[in-house]
């Protein structure tokens, strides 16, 4: 279970924290000020660091630059109500891993989590080979088929494609395809991975029944 430290002084944020993150499998400490933050995070190594950008002792990006002046490169997932893209930038290069701002859904802090959590995670033993069922895709040559037969597949279709079979089974929100696959924030007035999902099914399906990309509503996506 993923070991997370929330440096939050605002009770009704903390409440949503722990509910955001508690109630997906993540333990989850409290640091109410920022001098608590310090001495938990240089006493314990967490997976994780949700950190508030003002907090009543300490600015958020002096505990920030102390975690990385002293080599502590756990992720950072900065929480803010200053929302302005300088702002953003400065957290980002004061050392932080991604900018959350508030208010924030509970699914996106989830999915922001779980993305920081698979960056940090070890690399894997090479693998050349994904299946799933009937599904295989070739990483080397970059060939997917289903039931032997080829599928046609566009170069992003093949990396939807990937990602989906890594996560066999798994509801994937909108969100984590597009952080996982176009490897930037999601913008949630773009249709984008509706359509290349849409496509992809359709080539999936056709070769056979099993696996299947279904729609879960008001969630995401799931492979199998």
């Amino acid at each position: 279970m993923p070991k997370v430290l929330s440096v939050e002084d605002d009770e009704l944020m903390i409440q949503e924290i722990l509910s955001s993150l508690s109630g997906s499998g993540y333990e989850v400490d409290v640091a109410r000020c920022g001098r608590d933050g310090i001495a938990r995070i240089m006493a314990f190594p967490y997976d994780l660091v949700t950190l508030d950008r003002t907090l009543p002792d300490l600015d958020g990006l002096t505990i920030l630059a102390a975690m990385r002046d002293v080599g502590i490169d756990t992720p950072v997932l900065l929480v803010s109500s200053m929302s302005n893209v300088d702002e953003r930038v400065r957290g980002l290069r004061a050392g932080g891993d991604d900018y959350l701002t508030k208010p924030f859904a509970r699914e996106e802090m989830v999915a922001r989590a779980e993305v920081l959590l698979r960056r940090k995670a070890p690399a894997p033993h090479a693998e050349t080979r994904l299946r799933v069922g009937e599904l295989e895709l070739d990483l080397l040559k970059r060939k997917a088929t289903h039931h032997g037969e080829a599928l046609e597949l566009q170069p992003t279709e093949l990396k939807l494609l990937e990602y989906m079979m890594r996560h066999p089974g798994q509801v994937l929100t909108r969100t984590m395809i597009f952080e996982g696959v176009w490897g930037c924030r999601f913008d949630p007035g773009t249709n984008l991975i509706d359509v290349h999902v849409g496509r992809l099914r359709k080539k999936v399906s056709a070769a056979g029944e099993y696996p299947q990309i279904r729609t879960v509503r008001g969630s995401g996506y799931i492979l199998g």
